[in-house]
């Protein structure tokens, strides 16, 4: 098994261990957290490659409750554009998947899901993080889904 696959596999459990116990991730760092973390890959660092970014992936499902029909493409598209663009205009990823995970009853769901991506400076984490709960909050809210899941990695980007 490549260290590629293995990363993704140990990522995807990670995720949804995390997701089936209902965690967030809303601070995961401290202010001196935030200058002196190492980055992840000890490559970039070695060759002073990038500046210190936070990751944040927020795990979006679709399905609904009491047999309303799943939140369709071009609705979840819409709530990116009015929601999510303009509180990252700089740029994002959405990768579409599927998930499954155990709801508060005790079943499991399995649904079309969406992951965004969203990079920014490590200095701007505590700040981002009002915009990032607003995204959760308001998925939340609007579709009566039980939560959003967050995943938050500190990294080195360079653009």
């Amino acid at each position: 098994m490549s260290l590629t696959t293995a990363r993704l596999r140990l990522t995807a459990v990670v995720a949804v261990v995390a997701f089936a116990a209902g965690a967030s991730v809303a601070r995961p760092f401290s202010d001196a957290h935030e200058r002196t973390a190492s980055p992840v890959s000890p490559v970039a660092s070695d060759i002073g490659r990038g500046k210190p970014y936070v990751a944040t992936h927020l795990f979006f499902g679709t399905g609904r409750h009491g047999g309303k029909p799943p939140i369709p493409e071009k609705e979840f598209l819409e709530f990116v554009a009015d929601h999510i663009t303009p509180r990252f205009p700089s740029g994002l990823t959405i990768q579409q998947g599927r998930g499954q995970w155990r709801d508060k009853e005790g079943d499991i769901n399995r649904e079309r899901s969406y992951e965004l991506i969203v990079l920014y400076p490590a200095t701007e984490a505590h700040a981002r993080d009002a915009d990032i709960e607003y995204i959760r909050d308001t998925y939340t809210s609007t579709y009566d889904l039980e939560s959003v899941l967050r995943s938050d990695t500190l990294t080195r980007a360079d653009f």
